[in-house]
């Protein structure tokens, strides 16, 4: 059975996005640029793990993450990344409205499912051909994820930095056991690499 991974970027105090999310700010205020230099001040000193963020199979998602809007959808929409977006792989959208599938350039089909989680996890898994499956955010749907066991390897990428305020991870997620797996260091990033204790 495919792997289910989580790669997400975190702050020194637990937050994965700022506060204010907006649609000039979708990761919050202050959150983008100091979450993520890592991924574009030094792409070569990291390039094990951003390939590993871009080798899935099948992608799971919150629509917090695909959309600013809430309630009935704008179907003019089609995600931050432009016509493009980096997954090149089937992702599936959480969400409570229904939506028809949109296919992008490069591979991308963004999928969106009304069911819950165990349904989304379960077409990622078929989308996936045998390749893993990650669950790319935002907070609320990996903590999901995390509160019911299914995610098998986590890996954080800790931000030298405090937010102060936003979306934290881990949040209502009850008590679970870690085993770390791999660490690596640089001078603007820690690469975390953890799987649950079942």
């Amino acid at each position: 059975m495919t792997a289910v991974t989580c790669d997400i970027a975190i702050s020194l105090d637990g937050f994965v996005a700022g506060p204010n999310q907006s649609l000039e700010a979708p990761l919050g205020e202050g959150a983008e640029d100091r979450l993520h230099r890592w991924m574009f001040e030094q792409p070569e000193g990291n390039e094990a793990e951003l390939k590993a963020i871009t080798s899935a199979g099948a992608y799971i998602m919150g629509r917090n993450m695909f959309s600013p809007g809430r309630g009935e959808w704008d179907q003019g929409w089609r995600g931050w990344w432009g016509d493009d977006p980096p997954y090149h792989a089937p992702v599936f959208v959480l969400t409570h409205h229904a939506r028809d599938p949109l296919p992008m350039q490069g591979g991308t089909t963004f999928n969106f499912i009304t069911d819950g989680i165990d349904s989304a996890l379960q077409k990622a898994r078929d989308a996936a051909d045998g390749k893993d499956v990650a669950i790319a955010g935002g907070a609320a749907t990996i903590n999901q994820f995390l509160a019911a066991g299914l995610i098998d390897e986590l890996r954080l990428h800790l931000a030298p930095v405090t937010l102060g305020a936003g979306e934290r991870l881990f949040e209502g997620i009850g008590s679970t056991d870690y085993e770390q797996i791999t660490a690596r260091q640089t001078d603007i990033v820690t690469h975390l690499t953890y799987r649950p204790v079942r």
